[in-house]
């Protein structure tokens, strides 16, 4: 199984006319926010209207850029995954939108104790059992978990969410999309976990493709890639 994965937009819809080979060739598209503009302010209606044009099963969640209430918009379309799990081929997938509290100057900050209340629906799920489970899980947060290359804006400095980081750990899901740092662009592992930071696709024309597949009954990763358009 094929999955295409973005994130960071930033209002650039132009740049999804550029994909639309991968767009074909996927089986499922996994977005992972901040669909409105930075610069201009501007709300994500046209990023959102352009993507969903393009395929007919995609999964998004919110970036820190996106006004909370414009979950309502992903709702209607069909496509959100914040808070919601979703089966597809037998892989699950679950979602969480916003970022931690840093820069106090974007609309979707939020308190790490209620970006990871987004994932309560697992232990209610799991039936006790969350390392089985959830091993056919992938995960998609806006926010990255804490000190992996996913997340680093420097040498020095990792913007991630320990307790996100506690929770992979923990349940040790097939994979985790991320965005918001766009220095972190980069695959990297925690665990038997596949992290991928795709990077801006909207700034920096960058993207990845995952491929998954199953061997008895659990799903692994065939392949993680970054491409640039």
């Amino acid at each position: 199984m094929k999955f295409l994965v973005m994130t960071d937009i930033h209002g650039n819809s132009s740049v999804l006319d550029k994909l639309d080979d991968e767009f074909k060739s996927c089986d499922a598209v996994l977005f992972g926010g901040d669909f409105a503009d930075v610069i201009s302010k501007l709300p994500g209606e046209p990023v959102l209207e352009k993507l969903c044009s393009k395929h007919d099963e995609i999964y998004a969640v919110l970036g820190n850029h996106d006004v909370p209430d414009f979950l309502e918009q992903l709702e209607d379309s069909g496509i959100n995954a914040e808070r919601t799990l979703n089966y597809t081929d037998g892989i699950a997938i679950l979602g969480s939108g916003g970022a931690t509290e840093f820069t106090h100057d974007t609309p979707n900050e939020r308190p790490e104790d209620d970006i990871i209340k987004d994932f309560d629906i697992l232990n209610s799920a799991s039936g006790g059992d969350e390392k089985d489970t959830w091993r056919n899980l992938i995960i998609i947060s806006h926010n990255p978990p804490k000190d992996t290359k996913c997340d680093a804006v420097n040498d020095t400095l990792h913007a991630g969410s320990q307790k996100f980081r506690e929770l992979i750990e923990q349940i040790q899901p097939l994979a985790v999309v991320t965005g918001h740092i766009h220095e972190g662009t980069s695959i990297d592992k925690i665990g038997r976990t596949t992290v991928i930071n795709s990077g801006s696709l909207g700034n920096q024309g960058t993207y990845a493709v995952l491929e998954v597949e199953k061997k008895g009954g659990e799903f692994t990763v065939k392949n993680a890639e970054i491409k640039k358009i």
